[in-house]
Formats: C-alpha cells, sequence, structure tokens
C-alpha cells in the first residue's frame, strides 16, 4: 500500500501524552517503528507496551529536549537501536497563556527553551540521518514535522511570548525546507486550533478560568486527529510535499 511505513524509523518527541502518544501510535500502524520521547518515563512504557500489543516496535527514550546533550543522545540513541532515521516529529512544547505585564520570567523562558530550543536541538541532532534516509530504500524520502499551532499564524491578547515561539518555528521551518526541497527532506508544519490535551494544564492556576473561556462553546478537536494529519502528511509519495497545514475545529473563528 502507498500509505505504508514498513522499514522505517519515527522519532516522536512529547510523546507521553496527547498528540504525541496519538502519532506515535498512528505511525506504528502504518508499519514503522517508533522512537518515543518524554521526560515521563511510566508513560512512555505504558505507550510502548500499547504499540507493541498491536504488532508495532517501539523504543522508550527518557529525555529532556530542552538539555541539547539530551536531544542529541536521544537521536543517536534511535539510530543505533533501530537502525535509521526517517521522521522526525517535533512535537513536544508548552504553552503557558497569560498577559504579558504580569508574567513571571521563568513562564518566558520555559516557552523558548521547548518551544524553539527544543525543535532546535531535535533538528540538528536528525538532519543528517533524515539526508541519509532520503537516499535509501524503501522511500528515499525523509520527514520533518513541526507541530506549531494557530498561534503561529495570528497573535493574540495573553499569548504574547507563545505567539513569539510558534511564529519563530514557522520561519525556521519555511527556510529550512526550502534548503532541503532539492533533497527530498520535506519540511513540513502542522498548526492545531484547540485541542483537547494536557497544554491548558501548565497554564498558572488563577488564570486557568479566563483561559478556559476562550476553548467555551467549541467542541474542541482530539489529539487523535492532529495524529491523522500528521500520518497523512509523512506517507505521501515522494514527489508530494504537503509543507503546511491549519487545522481549527469547526467552531473556532479565530
Amino acid at each position: 500500500m502507498a500509505d505504508r511505513l514498513d522499514g522505517t524509523v519515527a522519532l516522536v518527541t512529547g510523546a507521553s501524552s496527547g498528540i504525541g502518544e496519538a502519532t506515535a501510535h498512528a505511525l506504528a500502524e502504518h508499519g514503522a517503528a517508533v522512537a518515543i520521547v518524554a521526560r515521563r518515563k511510566d508513560r512512555l512504557e505504558r505507550l510502548a507496551a500499547e504499540i507493541e500489543t498491536g504488532g508495532g516496535r517501539a523504543l522508550v527514550i527518557e529525555a529532556d529536549v530542552t538539555e541539547q546533550v539530551q536531544a542529541a543522545a536521544a537521536v543517536e540513541r534511535t539510530v543505533t537501536e533501530l537502525g535509521r532515521l526517517d521522521i522526525l516529529v517535533n512535537n513536544a512544547g508548552v504553552m503557558l497563556l497569560g498577559p504579558i505585564t504580569e508574567a513571571p520570567l521563568e513562564e518566558w523562558e520555559r516557552m523558548v527553551d521547548l518551544n524553539v530550543k527544543g525543535v532546535l536541538y531535535c533538528a540538528q541532532a536528525a538532519l543528517p540521518h533524515l539526508l541519509a534516509a532520503a537516499e535509501r530504500k524503501p522511500r528515499r524520502v525523509a520527514d520533518l514535522v513541526t507541530i506549531s499551532s494557530v498561534a503561529g499564524r495570528k497573535a493574540n491578547a495573553g499569548s504574547g511570548v507563545y505567539n513569539l515561539t510558534k511564529f519563530g518555528v514557522g520561519a525556521f521551518s519555511e527556510s529550512l525546507r526550502m534548503e532541503l526541497a532539492k533533497r527530498h527532506v520535506r519540511v513540513s508544519l502542522v498548526e492545531p486550533g484547540f485541542v483537547k490535551t494536557e497544554l491548558a494544564d501548565h497554564i498558572r492556576e488563577e488564570l486557568r478560568e479566563w483561559s478556559q473561556q476562550r476553548f467555551s462553546g467549541v467542541e474542541r478537536l482530539e489529539s487523535k486527529d492532529i495524529a491523522d494529519v500528521i500520518a497523512y502528511v509523512v506517507t505521501r509519495p515522494r514527489h508530494v510535499a504537503v509543507n503546511e497545514v491549519l487545522v481549527r475545529p469547526t467552531e473556532q473563528e479565530y
């Protein structure tokens, strides 16, 4: 089947919950061996067991991708133990909403460290392996997918630094896409709107009611909806690149 990923290896960051967890399942179902990376090892082990029960192969890697050494080690372990790297899904991220004038600097640093630096560290370590995979069977193409957000297209009051990080990874992805197009490493950006994940749980308690009001009256997306989009992106024929996908709930207005 044209949409199979048999013989390939994918690495998914932030795989212990939400979009990352659903994406690991989806890619394994398409035939890829999956390296699952996050800080919460217990959740990764549960996910790996589910994947293997379904006939897939999963490698648990406990790592904090905001640390360059750990991000690079996660990539190298993937290649060493699974033999190659065809797909990187840069999914790990954090959303700490709230007014700029009242925000602790530590929150800004956390978002920049994970949403930007984590993406860069993983991409830098993975690129040599993705370029090598693009020259080899079975697909002779490789994929680098970064999970951004509708916040990477539209700035809003109360999400300024989150906007900054997501606009930034969008610019990085587009530049990298142009550099790698002729070498068959496809660079893609997936931009979800409101999704039911743990992201909102990290917002300061005094701001959670305000945050929930932004989602009120909207039937939010499920993590699986975004995982389906990612699986579609990476299973296109070699000559087809889906570079950017914006996915909102039907009822989301902005």
